[in-house]
């Protein structure tokens, strides 16, 4: 029966996006939304997850016109990696989500690897009209004939546009927008409008094998190179990918920039991770006096994330979002119809412990729209009576540990010992679907002093923030009965609890 279930959905969804161009975005969104009740074991209830098959990347994540659009790399013919599609969801409220036809498909130039979106308010590109500028996207053309072929130029740069508010794309003619300069590894562009001394220009940040390459643009199609960035501390226990450029502003008021760096493998504990670099940019080079690796998340299930471009002013935000999950065993994790969602969004800022400056990531404010009435708990056990939880806990000082577990001898930890923070897995379910997946995973607290453990545990998910966001750590978790209990050691005498509503 199970497979008969895949066999309709990967149809369903294939019809769907093939007849996207005749159907109206209401009436898309209603087949796909009647079509699954995203209600399978393990299914995420408020993180967001395709209707069915393949996901990694999170794609061209821009705000137009209310909406915040959600791209990202999607194969609908299969639950494992295949053809790379541009996905998407859009929100308007950054918790609730959409699902529309996928936008962007392989074409004889190749799969469409992961990229980023632009809104082109002045029609720079030329692509739309003063009256109508378009969104663009811009994408990595992957030519997997050519790789077959044993070519190493097989990754180039393209773009598409859309004139509908990124209902329906058109690939640009003079595809592609910047060549392969004889590089294996050419892609992920992420652009953003960046402005100077009073200059503007488009800066794409590409990963480049092992750097990140700086190219400008005044059109986001004629594209020149401006710099590389790779410092020899840097962690390059892999290949680097998905950039992102943005700037933030420091406690003291100060313009600093972020440079986000995905590398696979390499993570600080095994596979995956994002590291990140606080510096100055000039409008052609990123430079930081920033001496060690640091990692915006120090779980195992937190990749490839980027953040949403043309976030309004009056909202100030810095948004983002990750694909929570790991290359070491994304493609075997026991989900069958669809597999692997993303994190719950972000706001992320900079704080300051010590001499040094720091990336905070915290789970948007938004989330207040999912929470029942809180519920103050007491004592050192707590019976959950719902599987959708954010829990805030007091630690006192020294060691502490939060143990969810159930009947069945599932157990999931959370704790500090020493100067760590750890996620304990070894028992939280399944875990024998991949060699390394059952393991304890740590983070460093660099004399960071716990005032706040806040904890979202979703069907298969589980996220830890400390100190709003100072430091955070994801990890996915497949327990097949659901945690019954709560167990706390180390706490003040009470904490807060609320459940959480779905978003389906």
């Amino acid at each position: 029966m199970k497979g008969v279930k895949q066999i309709l959905a990967l149809s369903f969804i294939v019809m769907i996006g093939f007849s996207c161009q005749t159907k109206t975005k209401e009436e898309a969104v209603s087949e796909i939304s009647t079509f699954n009740e995203y209600n399978e074991p393990f299914r995420s209830q408020f993180h967001f997850s395709p209707p069915a098959n393949w996901m990694n990347d999170p794609n061209g994540m821009v705000f137009h016109k209310g909406e915040y659009h959600l791209f990202y790399q999607y194969y609908p013919d299969s639950n494992v990696w295949g053809p790379m599609h541009w996905g998407h969801a859009t929100s308007k409220n950054l918790v609730e989500w959409e699902n529309l036809p996928f936008a962007i498909a392989p074409d004889s130039l190749g799969w469409i690897f992961s990229g980023s979106a632009v809104f082109d308010s002045e029609n720079s590109s030329g692509l739309g009209t003063a009256e109508n500028p378009p969104l663009v996207a811009i994408y990595t053309y992957h030519d997997n004939v050519k790789g077959d072929a044993g070519r190493i130029d097989f990754q180039t740069q393209g773009i598409a546009y859309s004139l509908d508010d990124g209902v329906t794309w058109d690939k640009f003619k003079g595809n592609p927008v910047l060549a392969n300069p004889g590089i294996k590894d050419f892609r992920d562009p992420k652009v953003t409008k960046v402005e100077i001394e009073g200059k503007t220009a488009w800066i794409m940040s590409l990963a480049v094998k092992d750097k990140i390459s700086f190219y400008s643009s005044p059109n986001l199609i004629e594209w020149t190179h401006e710099s590389d960035f790779n410092p020899a501390w840097a962690a390059y226990g892999g290949v680097w990918e998905c950039p992102d450029l943005f700037p933030l502003t420091s406690p003291e008021g100060d313009q600093k920039w972020i440079l986000l760096v995905s590398i696979n493998p390499g993570g600080p504990n095994g596979g995956s991770a994002t590291q990140y670099f606080v510096g100055d940019f000039d409008g052609e080079s990123f430079t930081t006096n920033q001496k060690d690796i640091k990692w915006l998340d120090h779980g195992t299930d937190n990749y490839a994330g980027v953040t949403w471009s043309n976030v309004p002013d009056s909202d100030g935000r810095k948004l983002f979002i990750g694909w929570m999950s790991n290359w070491d065993y994304a493609q075997v994790v026991p989900t069958e119809v669809w597999r692997s969602a993303m994190t719950f969004p972000r706001t992320l800022s900079l704080y300051r412990e010590g001499e040094e400056l720091w990336l905070a990531s915290n789970p948007v404010k938004e989330l207040e729209q999912l929470r029942d009435q809180p519920s103050v708990v007491k004592g050192v056990k707590v019976v959950l009576e719902n599987e959708l939880l954010e829990i805030s806990l007091k630690p006192k000082a020294g060691d502490f540990s939060a143990t969810f577990e159930n009947e069945y001898g599932e157990i999931l930890v959370i704790g500090k010992r020493a100067d760590e923070l750890f996620i304990d897995r070894r028992n939280s379910g399944l875990t024998d679907f991949k060699d390394g997946f059952a393991s304890v995973m740590t983070a460093p607290l660099n004399e960071l002093k716990i005032n706040e453990l806040r904890i979202l545990l979703d069907r298969s998910s589980v996220e830890v923030f400390v100190n709003d966001g100072a430091l955070a750590m994801t990890a996915l978790v497949f327990p097949e009965h659901g945690y019954s209990d709560l167990l706390l050691d180390g706490f003040e005498a009470e904490n807060k609890l609320y459940s959480l509503k779905s978003i389906w």
